[in-house]
């Protein structure tokens, strides 16, 4: 009998260590209270991206309240970060969170090993030796390319049923920043999102040269408007696109799918949805780390690659928003719900297959073909995919503007 008394308190010591150490999981009162925080910011919030992103800040001060110091800097440069980083360390931060993608960071990391730099991914750091203070991040963007574009198809599919387009006139519009393998994996996913509605979508892609430019990018979604596109989507900063699809209204049917923000309000008539990373888990479980004095890939909930972590909607790290039900096709709701549930249950593989063979715009005689299948995100949660799909995505030089199918 004492045997069986000693194994019973043994086990109600170690669930009692389990529930304290679940508490200070989950109660923000419990832990450090006087937490530094920095942000560093490519741009500032007037933009999609870095609005999107202050959106974690925001939820950090509403978790830890007067616990936590909050400190930001706005529009800095890749090449100008070393001052306002080591400033930022002066002010004692314990952690300082990166929306840019500039290397200095990782270089300055080893500096300070007390203080934790967490850098939204910006290359493949799989086979990258890195501080152990130094950690990368994103979600998992393709997903919520893919599920936007069901939404697009569902649309596009309406207006072939309704004969507003014929089943040639299926062509959407793609304004981009740089020809990046993060840029052409969001396009791809999207632009397959497209086909699993409307088999026959073809897609045309103007590229900008520059991530924020209203007036670039506004100038670019008119010219796909007028090659005919339906429905125009971005992976750009601003809303010059949006604006370019509410202004045609009147003149052409032409809808808009946003990236990182909302465009209902500044396109209410031409918003149909919108996908974004929700950065939030991951910032805000950093902190909960710092917080709790242990390794932030211990305590944020996602995929572990090293020091640098991805997830998407089964973790909350991609989220769709505003799906405009004036002007969605019917059963489209239901069309996003089934896609986002096959990857909640860990389903993407799916996403980058099919009939296709895709082209290296480096070296066209590289070539995928996708009827193997591409796993996305497998090692890293920088996107890879860096294929131009033959016959579907084509490629508007700005210089003649004529179509270059690569």
């Amino acid at each position: 009998m004492k045997r069986i008394y000693i194994i019973t308190a043994l086990t109600s010591v170690c669930m009692l260590a389990i529930l304290i150490g679940t508490l200070r999981f989950l109660d923000p009162n419990i832990g450090r209270n006087d937490i530094k925080v920095g942000f560093v910011y490519d741009n500032d919030e007037s933009t999609a991206y870095t609005y999107n992103f202050s959106l974690a800040k925001d939820a950090v001060e509403k978790k830890y309240g007067d616990r936590v110091e909050i400190f930001s800097c706005s529009n800095v440069l890749d090449d100008e970060i070393e001052e306002p980083v080591r400033e930022l360390v002066e002010d004692g931060c314990d952690i300082i969170f990166f929306n840019g993608y500039s290397e200095l960071v990782r270089e300055i990391a080893p500096e300070y090993p007390k203080v934790q730099f967490c850098q939204t991914s910006y290359m493949d750091m799989s086979n990258q030796t890195v501080p152990e203070n130094y950690h990368t991040f994103k979600g998992e963007a393709y997903q919520g390319r893919y599920v936007s574009g069901i939404a697009a198809g569902m649309k596009i599919r309406q207006m072939i049923s309704e004969g507003t387009i014929t089943e040639d006139q299926a062509i959407v519009g793609f304004v981009a920043a740089f020809p990046t393998s993060e840029v052409i994996s969001g396009y791809t996913a999207f632009i397959l999102g497209v086909r699993s509605i409307v088999p026959q979508a073809v897609m045309n892609v103007r590229y900008t040269e520059t991530w924020s430019s209203y007036a670039q990018e506004k100038r670019a979604a008119q010219a796909l408007i007028e090659d005919g596109c339906v429905i125009i989507s971005q992976h750009t900063d601003t809303i010059g696109p949006a604006i370019a699809c509410e202004e045609a209204i009147g003149e052409k049917e032409v809808y808009f799918v946003g990236y990182n923000q909302s465009m209902s309000e500044v396109a209410p008539g031409a918003s149909l949805v919108t996908s974004r990373i929700d950065w939030e888990p991951y910032v805000v479980g950093a902190v909960d780390a710092i917080a709790l004095n242990r390794k932030i890939e211990e305590v944020v909930a996602g995929r572990v690659h090293g020091t640098d972590m991805s997830a998407g909607f089964e973790r909350g790290w991609v989220t769709m928003d505003d799906l405009n039900m004036q002007v969605a096709a019917p059963g489209t709701q239901e069309a996003m719900d089934s896609a986002i549930e096959q990857f909640r249950r860990g389903n993407g593989e799916y996403v980058f297959k099919g009939d296709y063979i895709g082209v290296n715009p480096e070296s066209v005689s590289d070539k995928y073909d996708l009827r193997n299948g591409y796993t996305e995100n497998e090692n890293t949660s920088y996107p890879l995919f860096h294929y131009i799909l033959s016959d579907v995505v084509n490629i508007v030089e700005e210089e003649d503007d004529t179509l270059i199918i690569r």
